[in-house]
């Protein structure tokens, strides 16, 4: 089989990448990008680590085919911040301790944008709700919860404690 020519644009940048029918598209952010940010946990869309915004839906890369994307708009967790400047997600990720060997933060990172870009002023049980897909084995979930709600207050601009 032949490759496969795709463009999109990952992160607000155009990007181009050749891949084979078969290809997911995690392991074409992975592999043929450099974009390792998102990683892989169950390769069955049951964990959410690989979450990436395609398009403004969350969906789980490991089963999105690369040759979806042409034409999309993908953010992964490398979009999150601009340069140096963290996101407000990230900041409170790093103030609460949202986080402990970090395999799942990716994944909750871009679940919990995709919910404010939605819902700026989430309940928490609508936080629960949108982070749901996404696995964590050892946080558990007040701390990240906690994290989402204080960064949807720094991005309405309130004063977050």
């Amino acid at each position: 089989m032949s490759k496969l020519h795709v463009a999109a644009t990952i992160n607000g940048e155009p990007a181009e990448f050749l891949c084979e029918p078969q290809q997911t598209l995690l392991d074409v952010l992975r592999d043929e990008l450099g974009l390792t940010g998102t990683k892989e946990g169950c390769g069955s869309g049951d964990c959410g680590a690989c979450s990436v915004i395609l398009d403004d839906r969350v969906v789980c890369s490991c089963l999105v085919l690369a040759a979806e994307a042409e034409g999309a708009r993908i953010t992964t967790v490398e979009g999150l911040a601009t340069g140096d400047v963290l996101h407000a997600l990230q900041r409170q990720f790093l103030e609460h301790a949202a986080l402990q060997c970090g395999f799942c933060t990716p994944g909750l990172l871009v679940a919990a944008k995709a919910l404010l870009d939605r819902n700026p002023n989430p309940t928490e049980t609508e936080v629960r709700y949108g982070l749901a897909g996404n696995l964590c084995r050892c946080t558990g979930y007040d701390k990240v919860i906690r994290a989402v709600l204080d960064a949807a207050a720094e991005m309405r601009g309130e004063t977050v404690a």
